[in-house]
Formats: C-alpha cells, structure tokens, sequence
C-alpha cells in the first residue's frame, strides 16, 4: 500500500487544490490515455528515441493495426509525436516530462 505523504487535514480545514476544472479534465483524459498497458509498454519502448511503427510492433508483440490505434489515442493526446518518412511514420515521446512521469509513477508503484 502507497502510505501518503500529505498530512490528514484537521477537522475544519481543507487541503488546497491546485487545479481548475479545465485542468483537472484535461489531465484525467491524458492519465486515462495512459493507463492501458499497451501504451505504457509502447511509451517504455521509446523512452528517448524514435522508433518506426514496426520496430514499436516488434517491440510490443502484438499486431501493427492494434499498435496504430493505440499510437493515434496518444498522438491525439499530445503524448507522442510523429514524422513520415517515405512511407514509414515514426513516433517519439512529445515531452520529456512524460517520461518522467512514467519514473514517478513506477518509483510509487513498482518498489519493492
């Protein structure tokens, strides 16, 4: 179990929030984007290159149709980037901080 590092508020007090609720949406549709094991091995096989949808296929293990479509959910969401070249399209992860994220997350998750 994840103990918690905020102290349980008082009786009477609250805890801050630090986000709007555009924020809070926006956030929830990229985590749940995120939260599909396929994506998370497709992220892990990225990391901080580039690969072509069929060395992420070679990667993952499954088909180059189910890889697409989860490619284009994260594409969609700003999580990957891609370019074409001649007729392949390679992907990247968009913004280092999702990689960090990834860290942070199986630091909490995956310690033993």
């Amino acid at each position: 179990m994840v103990q918690s590092c905020v102290p349980t508020p008082k009786k009477d007090e609250s805890v801050p929030v630090d986000f709007e609720q555009n924020n809070i949406e926006k956030v929830a549709r990229c985590m749940k984007a995120l939260a599909h094991p396929l994506r998370l091995k497709v992220l892990v096989a990225l990391n901080d290159k580039e690969l072509s949808v069929q060395d992420l296929v070679e990667a993952v293990g499954t088909t180059q149709s189910n890889v697409s479509q989860h490619l284009t959910i994260m594409r969609d969401k700003h999580i990957l980037s891609s370019r074409r070249e001649a007729n392949q399209v390679f992907y990247r992860v968009g913004d280092c901080k999702v990689l960090e994220l990834l860290e942070l997350t199986k630091s909490i998750f995956c310690t033993p």
